[in-house]
């Protein structure tokens, strides 16, 4: 089995602990916005300081980034922060399993940007994946209210936000992969550290600058949470550092469709931690949207 696929999982259990944590700050510890600055304030240190190291252990100068590195990783970053923040904010309304479902959509969208961005195809097999991915969703998007029921609302706030998460990680996806393939050198491992370094430092800045300007009280409470936030910051740092490491090996859709072991591991969670049932609609939509990556990446 190629190495990008052993590193895709990897990157889909260490951002399944990562959410896991996150679902519990954001459970009236913190704010949305201040769960999310959580991953990001803690994991900027730790990926300089691993960067750091190897490029020494290496010995590897800091390379010179070009304007469409720099242009990537702000795109990739902004896009990122917005798809957390909305995420995040879904947790409040569905199951953790559900709610992780509904953001591998990214999966699906990531081919749709691929498409726009980069004139990428799509074979009828691939149409096929993305209508049963459709269902999926469409089966994913109703309220828990109404399972057993005949009333069917895809048009709220859950859908809503899970949609949107899968598209802003779409396109965070996509420049990431353009800003790793921007650095000049040959290690993979190293081109992915200091493209995330990079990318962790800008999303710091910003989140910092929201929450010292609309929410102050938020800096203060997540430093102040050192103990969860801290390992929501080391996870997100070993999560991430995977999931650019793959991208450098292999494209974004690709990657994001092997990361989809993650709706496994989230089950896992939702059951054993959270103590969630999942109900019959709730799970044909998993197995239509889980169908739906495994056409795309087995026969499109």
């Amino acid at each position: 089995m190629e190495l990008w696929i052993w590193i895709s999982v990897a990157a889909a259990l260490f951002q399944t602990v990562r959410f896991m944590l996150q679902k519990q700050l954001a459970s009236g510890q913190l704010s949305v916005a201040g769960s999310t600055f959580a991953r990001f304030v803690f994991s900027a240190p730790l990926v300089i300081l691993v960067v750091l190291i190897y490029g020494v252990s290496q010995d590897y100068a800091l390379p010179e980034v070009s304007p469409s590195f720099i242009a990537f990783g702000m795109v990739g970053g902004v896009a990122q922060i917005l798809a957390t923040l909305a995420v995040v904010a879904l947790f409040a309304s569905r199951n953790f399993a559900a709610g992780i479902t509904f953001k591998k959509t990214e999966v699906i969208l990531t081919a749709g940007v691929g498409f726009v961005v980069l004139g990428d195809r799509i074979t009828l097999l691939g149409l096929l994946a993305l209508l049963i991915g459709l269902v999926g969703v469409l089966l994913l998007s109703d309220r828990p209210e109404n399972a057993g029921t005949r009333h069917f609302s895809v048009f709220n706030r859950s859908a809503g936000l899970g949609v949107l998460s899968g598209l802003f990680f779409a396109v965070s996806a996509v420049a990431y992969r353009g800003a790793t393939l921007a650095v000049p050198s040959d290690d993979f491992i190293f081109r992915a550290g200091v493209t995330l370094a990079f990318v962790s430092v800008f999303q710091t800045l910003i989140l910092a600058a929201w929450l010292f300007l609309r929410e102050p009280g938020q800096i203060r409470q997540t430093l102040g949470l050192w103990r969860t936030t801290g390992i929501v910051g080391a996870m997100s740092m070993l999560g991430s550092y995977s999931w650019f490491m793959a991208f450098t090996l292999q494209s974004a859709a690709y990657v994001f469709a092997v990361g989809q072991v993650e709706v496994i591991f989230s089950f896992l969670v939702g059951i054993f931690v959270f103590k969630e049932s999942s109900s019959r609609r709730e799970l044909a939509g998993i197995a239509a949207l889980t169908a739906s990556i495994l056409v795309l990446v087995l026969f499109a």
